[in-house]
């Protein structure tokens, strides 16, 4: 599932190509990836001009013209491509210019359309948390927001309404890097911990973010990510790169979590 830094090196590619772009056509082939029928869908999107492309958490927002938005989720995963049409695109926006954009979603993909007075109402977005790598979210800030939790820290990080854009993959390495069992109860673990978990998060994602995502995930172009190695994440059984312990793999909330038993301390 595609997390903040394959949205947001998507998102910047979008801005770029889409930015002006005016829609001269749109194809649906799978209606319920929208949010209303699909002649609706067409007619209110011919025409529109795209004015930008910007990313929160893991949602892709399309602003255009007549003060409306195109909310795109690629759920579990999805083929976004450019001016290539892949295989049996659900929806596919075509431009005056002769671009095209084809989202060939895996499973549980969304594209909404918002007029930007319904945002608040909007049910999966206007909850969201602050996004991860969003400069309002400073340290006192996540610092403040963890005061009031009790549960686990590893579901607790991937809570989209607590904080927008981290999932399963990244959150490994984050609880790695600051030495906490994913398993630890927020109010147990230390002060100097959650805040080295916070920078462990910003620098992570943000060097996600420079590679292009995981390399398992392709861009617009049909490019993979550049990021091919984590600590922890995904390396049940192999040899933990600080202390050689095997590493570990649970069940914790509703998904695995990885880690190692001897460097990540449980915080009861």
């Amino acid at each position: 599932m595609p997390e903040i830094p394959e949205i947001y090196a998507m998102a910047s590619q979008l801005n770029e190509v889409m930015a002006d772009e005016i829609i001269k056509k749109a194809e649906v082939s799978q209606e319920k990836c929208l949010n209303v029928p699909p002649e609706k869908f067409g007619d209110e999107v011919t025409g529109a001009r795209i004015r930008r492309v910007t990313p929160t958490g893991k949602w892709i927002f399309v602003h255009m013209s007549g003060s409306r938005k195109l909310l795109v989720n690629l759920g579990m995963g999805a083929d976004v491509r450019w001016n290539r049409a892949g295989e049996k695109p659900q929806v596919r926006l075509i431009f005056s210019s002769g671009s095209t954009l084809s989202l060939k979603f895996w499973w549980f993909g969304h594209v909404h359309l918002v007029k930007d007075d319904e945002m608040p109402a909007h049910r999966s977005t206007a909850n969201l948390g602050p996004d991860a790598l969003d400069d309002e979210l400073t340290e006192d800030r996540f610092m403040q927001l963890m005061q009031s939790r009790r549960g686990q820290i590893k579901p607790l990080l991937q809570n989209q309404k607590f904080i927008a854009g981290i999932g399963n993959v990244y959150v490994q390495d984050m609880l790695f890097a600051a030495g906490i069992h994913p398993r630890s109860r927020v109010p147990a673990i230390p002060k100097e911990k959650l805040q080295k978990l916070y920078r462990g998060m910003k620098r992570q994602l943000s060097c996600a973010v420079e590679l292009s995502g995981i390399a398992y995930e392709r861009d617009i172009y049909g490019n993979p990510g550049r990021l091919e190695h984590f600590q922890v994440a995904y390396r049940e059984g192999e040899e933990c790169p600080r202390c050689g312990e095997s590493i570990k793999k649970e069940k914790v909330g509703s998904s695995a979590a990885y880690f190692c038993p001897r460097c990540q301390i449980l915080h009861r």
